[in-house]
């Protein structure tokens, strides 16, 4: 079974059982500091699993990107991807445990489906403990199914619970799916869920039915919802008896591009393999970022340094494949073999694919400049190292290199070997590691992932981006679309596309016409309506973006003389004059043809 023809079964399972389809969305979360990119399938259904409305209905059905960087460093086994695809069904207080886990059993093993022999599948459930209970009622719906007890393992919350991402919010137990490889175990204590790689999960079916509120207590939701994900590319791995999913049609192409384009070949050694298996992910990583509806380019910050740092990583490995005999550029022949297989499911892609080309062509120009840098230094330390009599480089000039000039340790280790010189390898990670402890304490309000801020104060915030928008476009012309958005409960960041500087008079101007509007005391109200009709009717809506059939459009004015109509899922004040005082404290590049805007509310 292709990957295709996987995405297209699990749709047409859950629509002959009442669920509607839904777009997937942007990698970019519109509106959510929280996160850098879509990390689950759940990300942009959050603001209905909190309590909204959903225009397409109570129980839904989709497929979406997603973007993990947190265990990069795993990337290159068999089974870890920095870019995958969730498949997921959704309830919004339809449908509970029984019925989600009866489907899921369904769709895996019944021969109509996917046809999965029972007796391969695991489980786990959450064990309990002084918050919740021991989820009994998950387990017991697993043995009515056939499942035998020794199949089924309790595990703590570290394992079997989601959420709150935050302080508070919804939260609950999972019951998650594994699939026994065959792979010999560990020993007499491997169950479902140990990580020596028999058991390989496939499912997770999350039952948010507790609210952890102020006081660190769970208390029981009103209205409990389901939310599961399948990951497409572990399936499919499954399904065609595969032990790795570089071996599946979703890498194979270009598994193939990267051997052409390094001299190499797969399959003959481990270190090859792995380096192989690196630039295939990043490359298809890099791909489905630059393609994305929402611009993001490779810089030092945020999103952009994530891409930066796949992109980097993957010039690194091909070099270690191929020596000085790597073509350039390496990286662009590949991502067009990526194109070609991404473009079906996620046809923005095709819009931006000379922008991917051309965004790879130049950073890899750039990377292969620090690493001539970076080489240069190294040679300018080379007669003080080799007067150490040890022949011992130490780890924090190493460190220095790569803190400096982007240059790999790998590199100055191989730069050092050359010289009859070793590097102290434990004094480097120390210095890393103490690096990776002031980066993450800098970055945990971006990296902590979850659910956004909905504070009343960030509510504002959300709503004041809408005037912008439009204030933009009044100015400088209808050209204007939003290109991200982050917001935190301090300012407000605007990307919008530009292909200029703005002069202060126009900044100025921008600025009084937001701050008309929330002196009008403007009506902010919601219509749930066709998209062919919101889209007649002129509600803004962003360009390549997917949307449903049925869509949410808030309103900003009295009706029939609207200031701004847009399509977007909240959430917003019920009247500007709630906002403040509106001011913008700088207005810069963001990136090629994109200009962006901070700006705060002043009460």
């Amino acid at each position: 079974m292709t990957s295709d023809e996987l995405r297209e079964k699990y749709i047409n399972f859950f629509l002959k059982r009442g669920h509607e389809r839904i777009q997937g969305k942007s990698l970019l979360p519109e509106n959510d500091p929280t996160v850098l990119f879509t990390t689950a399938g759940m990300h942009p259904l959050v603001p209905y699993l909190l309590g909204e409305d959903h225009p397409a209905g109570k129980n839904l059905v989709n497929y979406q990107k997603c973007i993990r960087t947190g265990d990069i460093e795993q990337v290159g086994n068999y089974s870890h991807l920095t870019f995958f695809e969730m498949l997921g069904n959704w309830s919004l207080g339809e449908y509970f445990k029984k019925e989600a886990i009866e489907m899921s059993y369904e769709f895996l093993t019944s021969p109509e489906w996917l046809g999965i022999p029972a007796e391969k599948l695991g489980i786990t459930v959450f064990a309990g403990d002084e918050d919740a209970p021991r989820d009994d009622e998950s387990a017991a719906v697993w043995r009515s199914l056939g499942i035998p007890e020794d199949r089924i393992n309790y595990l703590p919350k570290a394992d079997n619970w989601w959420g709150p991402a935050g302080s508070t919010g919804p939260c609950g137990p999972d019951s998650e799916m594994f699939y026994d490889t065959g792979r010999d175990s560990c020993g007499e204590e491997c169950r479902p869920g140990c990580s020596c790689g028999k058991w390989l999960e496939i499912w997770n079916d999350v039952f948010m039915q507790y609210n952890k509120n102020s006081e660190g207590k769970y208390e029981s939701l009103v209205r409990k919802c389901v939310d599961t994900g399948m990951g497409i590319e572990r399936t499919v791995t499954i399904l065609n008896g595969k032990k790795s999913v570089y071996e599946t049609d979703v890498f194979i192409d270009i598994v193939a591009a990267v051997e052409k384009a390094t001299s190499s070949t797969y399959g003959k050694d481990d270190e090859i393999d792995k380096s192989i298996r690196i630039i295939s992910d990043h490359i298809r990583a890099a791909t489905i970022v630059l393609g994305d509806t929402r611009a993001v380019t490779p810089s030092n910050v945020g999103a952009g340094y994530v891409l930066r740092r796949l992109i980097r990583r993957a010039v690194r490995h091909g070099r270690k494949l191929a020596g000085e005999a790597v073509p350039f550029p390496l990286l662009s022949p590949i991502a067009e073999v990526a194109v070609e297989k991404l473009k079906g499911p996620y046809p923005e892609i095709i819009e931006n694919t000379s922008r991917i080309r051309d965004e790879l062509d130049k950073e890899e120009k750039k990377f292969l400049e620090t690493l001539t840098k970076g080489e240069h230094e190294f040679e300018k330390l080379l007669p003080n190292l080799l007067k150490n009599p040890q022949k011992i480089m130490s780890g924090r000039l190493a460190f220095k290199l790569y803190d400096t000039y982007g240059f790999p340790i790998e590199l100055t280790e191989e730069l050092a070997g050359e010289n009859g010189l070793s590097i102290n390898r434990e004094e480097f990670e120390e210095a890393f590691r103490k690096h990776q402890e002031l980066s993450r304490a800098g970055g945990d309000q971006v990296f902590k992932g979850g659910l956004a801020d909905n504070s009343e104060i960030v509510t504002k915030y959300h709503t004041a981006t809408h005037l912008l928008h439009k204030a933009l476009r009044v100015v400088l012309g209808d050209h204007v679309a939003q290109k991200g958005s982050n917001i935190t409960a301090e300012r407000l960041r605007f990307d919008f596309s530009h292909g200029a500087p703005m002069t202060g008079e126009e900044i100025k101007r921008v600025q009084d016409l937001v701050n008309e509007q929330i002196g009008k005391k403007l009506p902010v109200s919601m219509e749930i309506m066709e998209l062919e009709k919101a889209l007649a009717e002129g509600a803004i809506a962003f360009f390549g973006e997917k949307y449903e059939e049925r869509v949410k459009v808030y309103s900003i004015g009295q009706k029939g003389e609207e200031f701004t109509k847009e399509l977007c899922g909240g959430p917003h004040v019920e009247n500007t004059g709630s906002l403040g005082k509106f001011s913008i404290q700088k207005e810069q590049s963001s990136s090629a043809g994109v200009r962006r805007i901070r700006a705060v509310l002043v009460t």
